[in-house]
């Protein structure tokens, strides 16, 4: 797995890997069984207990992590801070919901590393009228999964789409949000390629999955002024990197960020 490499004036060291669980080997799950747990969490209504996992030192020992490898855009960091992961996570993996890995949610699919999250919402934080307003604006996720970053987007702006293409993570996403009463964020069940029409357009776009470009749909979505990050297929074909387009009245601006590994952008519902 190749680390991320940094544009200028930016670190960022942490690599995009599904399969990466710190140094221990990945568990290996049922594609139902993180379903199945969620829903047994959710009628306890309580974290595992002694780990000491809802407290705050636990949460800013990660912040100051992410801050120290160069995420700087405070708002962002705050937001992670008020966000409690290891809610989002299978509770056999609850100890390790701080630490700077992906974890299986299910389905082949990973919550992505807080590092990750942290400076991909950065980069859509620093556009034009994001910074201006001091707030992401109308945002539109592709890619809910198990909603972590759907929760941190929350704190960030004025409402949420969020778009899941598998059911069962669409159900899960659902779940920890109910439970955590996150506000202002509306879950869809629908094909994320396509984004939400009925919606746009929206300020802010953020992708978790990436194919060999981005799609039309998200570029026609996104309102002028706004801005667009994703992974997408390097310009030499060789794996894939953050694009972010920003919508200018007199055309797209497309920038290069880090390179990546995300799971492939797939089109349809299942």
């Amino acid at each position: 797995m190749n680390k991320p490499a940094a544009p200028r004036g930016a670190r960022f060291p942490a690599s995009l890997d599904p399969s990466a669980t710190g140094s221990r080997p990945a568990p290996t799950l049922r594609p139902q069984r993180p379903l199945h747990e969620a829903a047994r969490d959710a009628s306890r209504q309580t974290a595992p207990r002694g780990l000491g996992l809802d407290s705050a030192p636990v949460r800013l020992r990660m912040i100051e992590r992410l801050r120290a490898d160069g995420v700087c855009c405070e708002p962002v960091l705050q937001a992670m801070a008020q966000v409690l992961r290891h809610e989002f996570v299978d509770s056999a993996l609850a100890a390790q919901a701080y630490e700077d890995t992906s974890l299986p949610i299910g389905l082949s699919q990973t919550i992505s590393k807080p590092s990750v999250v942290a400076r991909m919402v950065e980069w859509l934080y620093l556009g034009e009228i994001q910074r201006a307003r001091g707030h992401l604006g109308r945002v539109l996720e592709i890619g809910t999964g198990c909603g972590y970053q759907a929760a941190v987007l929350a704190h960030l702006a004025t409402s949420v789409i969020s778009v899941e293409r598998l059911k069962p993570l669409h159900e899960l996403a659902a779940r920890h949000l109910g439970r955590l009463q996150v506000p202002r964020c509306r879950l869809v069940y629908a094909d994320g390629m396509r984004g939400h029409p009925p919606n746009a357009p929206y300020d802010s776009i953020i992708a978790a999955a990436g194919g060999d470009d981005l799609p039309q749909s998200w570029l026609d979505q996104l309102a002028v002024g706004g801005r667009l990050v994703a992974p997408a297929l390097a310009p030499d074909g060789r794996g894939q990197v953050l694009v972010i387009v920003d919508k200018l009245p007199g055309g797209l601006r497309r920038t290069l960020g880090e390179a990546v590994q995300f799971v492939p952008l797939k089109s349809g519902t299942f």
